[in-house]
């Protein structure tokens, strides 16, 4: 059986609410779950040329907002500087696995405020899992699915 790295908490007592996120996480979802929030960091900045890098080449993901799947560099337009901008977000992980100390998932929930040019600044919610590909001490993305609560295109044609 291949080793799995769980973070959910320790079992919980019968009254407690069965799969509740924790922020409890061993040093490898840790590295991961660092990663998601430097990720998240370099999004709010625009920082489009940094982001590049932490995609894998053949990347795909796909916001359910939309028909189709995305490739890896409509994923890096995402957060260009003409997208909206994240001014501030606020993430809430839901699980964050690793497996075989090459493969690492992370479901989680985000809130942010998004502000385009010429329109005032929003709040919006969401969840999203994300799968990543462990190489040489880094966490490439070659995953992700999600949405935000909104509908994606009242967010952008308020």
């Amino acid at each position: 059986m291949s080793p799995c790295y769980p973070l959910s908490p320790p079992k919980p007592p019968k009254s407690a609410i069965p799969d509740q996120p924790t922020n409890r996480f061993n040093p490898e979802a840790q590295s991961l779950w660092d990663h998601v929030t430097h990720r998240w960091n370099l999004a709010r900045d625009h920082d489009a040329a940094a982001i590049r890098p932490l995609l894998h080449p053949a990347s795909v993901g796909w916001d359910m907002n939309n028909p189709l799947p995305h490739d890896r560099e409509a994923a890096v337009q995402s957060v260009a500087s003409d997208s909206p901008r994240v001014i501030e977000h606020a993430l809430k992980p839901l699980s964050v696995r690793v497996y075989d100390h090459s493969v690492g998932v992370a479901h989680d929930t985000y809130t942010a405020t998004r502000g385009a040019e010429g329109s005032g600044a929003r709040q919006i919610t969401g969840k999203w899992s994300e799968v990543y590909l462990g190489r040489k001490g880094t966490w490439l993305m070659i995953n992700v699915s999600g949405k935000p609560d909104v509908d994606a295109e009242r967010e952008r044609n308020p």
